[in-house]
């Protein structure tokens, strides 16, 4: 029975895979912005089909889960996976970058379904992300709150003050994902999961192409913390392959 159960859920990975794969190549026209894409697929994929408690008919619902892409330039691999979900219809994409599209070079929250903020400006992000956990917590709810940046964006001092002010107040529905795809102008000599460890967050670093590492770091205990994954991404073909 383990057997029969492991083999469906590879089979359905797979399937998820093709169907990205084919909406990904629906959208041309900003390939300055391809590896921004590309290398957040993989996270985006593990945290819509298997941890996120969000749906096209709780997007309104007080106690769902909350993702804010803060790495909001090239999100096409955003958008690739909210028409998949059904948050809006797959023909969508076709229209990308064009004039009278929902679906811009950032995603707008008030445009396109499903998206929680407009974003694009890095920094920004993880300040909402604070301020969203912050008041779930004095509503008494148990949604999560999941942000993505980029290792670059953690160049900002808005994200250091936010790092800080999330561990002061322990923050443990708040996660944050860090794409570390080795663009940041300066590097991070200890390693970025040191960063956040110092301010007091739960950090790990996986490979950021592995969904089973991916999972296991987004699903793990809290304990009274808040959460960092680095995701190490390399370049490769990926879903615009």
């Amino acid at each position: 029975m383990q057997t029969t159960d492991q083999t469906t859920d590879r089979t359905s990975e797979q399937t998820t895979e093709e169907t990205i794969r084919a909406l990904f190549r629906r959208m041309i026209g900003d390939e300055k912005h391809i590896w921004a894409a590309v290398s957040t697929t993989d996270t985006i994929w593990v945290l819509y089909d298997r941890v996120l408690n969000v749906s096209p008919d709780t997007v309104d619902d007080p106690d769902r889960d909350r993702f804010y892409l803060s790495k909001g330039h090239g999100p096409m691999a955003y958008y690739a996976m909210l028409a998949a979900k059904g948050f809006f219809p797959p023909e969508e994409l076709d229209t990308w970058t064009t004039v009278d599209s929902p679906l811009g070079l950032h995603p707008d929250r008030v445009l396109v379904p499903g998206v929680e903020i407009s974003s694009g400006s890095l920094g920004h992000g993880l300040p909402l992300g604070v301020g969203t956990a912050l008041g779930l917590r004095i509503d008494g709810r148990a949604a999560r709150v999941v942000v993505l940046i980029g290792d670059g964006e953690l160049d900002e001092g808005s994200n250091n003050e936010a790092i800080e002010i999330a561990g002061r107040f322990g923050l443990d529905r708040l996660t944050v994902i860090v794409i570390d795809n080795k663009s940041a102008s300066l590097g991070w000599p200890d390693g970025i999961a040191k960063r956040f460890e110092v301010e007091g967050w739960d950090a790990a670093a996986v490979d950021g192409h592995d969904h089973e590492a991916l999972y296991k770091a987004l699903t793990r205990e809290p304990a009274g913390r808040p959460q960092a994954v680095v995701a190490n991404v390399r370049r490769k073909e990926g879903v615009a392959g």
